[in-house]
């Protein structure tokens, strides 16, 4: 049921979708040239590896400068989080803020590695999770979850697995839509963006 849910959301936006994409990608390469797409290694369910697509919002060298800023990191690692990280273009940040930048993850959802609501993938491997840390790897990642309507990039990793793991203990299609709806009220209120 949950994975007819994801294509027919996606049959529905797509045509919308796209030509967003598309104009977005125009602006990326007028503020910043090179690749407007942005791919990276995320840890989906059962610790399988698979590339996320996103539009790019920093710097085309934005890995390179990663270990410049790493005295910046906000968080506890493997989380890195810097406000107003230098690394992020003008366009960037607008794409940020707006969560557009996201929008691709539609062809994610589409070939199966993703689902619309679920734990949000992470970047780094699963050698790296605490024995409590791979419950969140029994279920699909989703491209929003029950964390990024409680308070999205401010919270910690933990904080995060700690709602993934509630969500996949009351997961249900009602609980979906729900996280679904709130997720568009946070995008436009802006609630934890970065």
């Amino acid at each position: 049921m949950k994975r007819v849910l994801d294509l027919t959301l996606c049959l529905l936006v797509l045509p919308t979708i796209l030509p967003v994409i598309a104009i977005c990608g125009l602006l990326i390469w007028l503020d910043n040239p090179g690749s407007v797409f942005f791919t990276q290694l995320r840890t989906g369910k059962g610790g399988k590896r698979f590339r996320m697509y996103k539009l790019r919002t920093m710097a085309s060298n934005a890995e390179e400068l990663k270990l410049k800023y790493a005295h910046l990191n906000e968080l506890t690692w493997p989380d890195f989080k810097i406000t107003n990280d230098p690394r992020v273009t003008r366009v960037g940040r607008i794409l940020r803020k707006t969560s557009l930048d996201e929008l691709p993850q539609i062809f994610n959802i589409i070939k199966g590695d993703m689902s619309w609501v679920g734990p949000r993938p992470t970047s780094f491997d699963v050698s790296t999770y605490s024995l409590w840390h791979t419950e969140r790897l029994e279920v699909i990642p989703g491209l929003t979850g029950l964390w990024q309507v409680s308070g999205r990039s401010n919270l910690d990793f933990d904080d995060r697995l700690r709602l993934d793991i509630e969500y996949i203990e009351r997961k249900s299609i009602r609980l979906d839509i729900q996280i679904l709806f709130r997720t568009v009220s946070a995008i436009f209120t802006q609630r934890g963006a970065y």
